[in-house]
């Protein structure tokens, strides 16, 4: 999968969920050194998956919360931005941005969504260990989106992160401070390529699947053609085929 790389800070000696089983985490978890992760742009029609593996120490657990590092989900774009800028060059992460040009290219060669997700997570958190070695974290904490087993069945062709350790719980991001700080860096990464798509197409675009995302699309349609939105989108979702039927009438 070639995916856009951002890499960080190297260490001192950053849609909706399935429904899956929970993993219960030790009763100490908060305060353990975790490598965590978390993604973006999974529900959104416009703009890329993106997924960012963060390690945080305990070292910095004090300094991230001064900063603002909470669920993302709880914060508004702007706020998430800027306190991304603040924690990045802290903490160290590895972002991977899967352009939807190539997310198309895998849907359509029979790779479904939750595969990718594990490709682009089990990359990222690699990412940080060849980083931090010969320095392990003291455990992994995935924001879950399958269950354990389908996890590391998807990387079954793939070189896999540690498995000892490894966690994974939903609502992630308010269980520990990596994946908090990792659900930061990825939004804020979404939006810098969202507000790009925005310039390159000379317009103000939707975040979501919504309705007003149908009417962004096929105003595209109108303007640049089929094979243009499918350069910025997710072409296997409904609003295409929304979007085509407006478009047309």
């Amino acid at each position: 999968m070639k995916l856009r790389q951002q890499n960080g800070a190297q260490p001192t000696r950053q849609r909706k969920k399935t429904s899956v089983a929970v993993q219960t985490l030790p009763p100490d978890f908060a305060t353990r050194n975790v490598l965590g992760s978390d993604e973006v742009g999974t529900g959104d029609f416009f703009g890329p998956i993106t997924v960012t593996a963060c390690y945080v120490s305990r070292e910095h657990f004090d300094l991230l919360k001064q900063l603002g590092v909470k669920d993302s989900k709880a914060m508004k774009d702007p706020e998430i931005c800027r306190i991304a800028k603040k924690i990045i060059p802290i903490v160290p992460h590895s972002t991977l941005v899967c352009p939807n040009e190539k997310y198309n290219e895998l849907i359509a060669g029979g790779m479904n969504q939750g595969k990718m997700k594990a490709i682009l997570h089990n990359h990222a958190l690699l990412n940080v260990l060849k980083r931090m070695a010969p320095e392990k974290p003291e455990a992994v904490l995935i924001d879950q989106f399958a269950e354990k087993n389908t996890y590391y069945r998807y990387l079954a062709n793939e070189p896999i992160v540690l498995r000892e350790n490894v966690y994974f719980a939903t609502k992630a991001e308010g269980l520990h401070l990596a994946v908090a700080a990792a659900s930061i860096i990825a939004r804020y990464k979404f939006v810098q390529v969202f507000s790009e798509m925005e310039q390159e197409l000379g317009m103000s675009l939707t975040k979501g699947a919504g309705a007003k995302v149908d009417q962004e699309a096929a105003a595209i349609i109108r303007q640049h053609g089929l094979e243009t939105l499918g350069r910025y989108t997710k072409q296997h979702f409904a609003n295409t085929e929304k979007a085509l039927h407006i478009a047309n009438n």
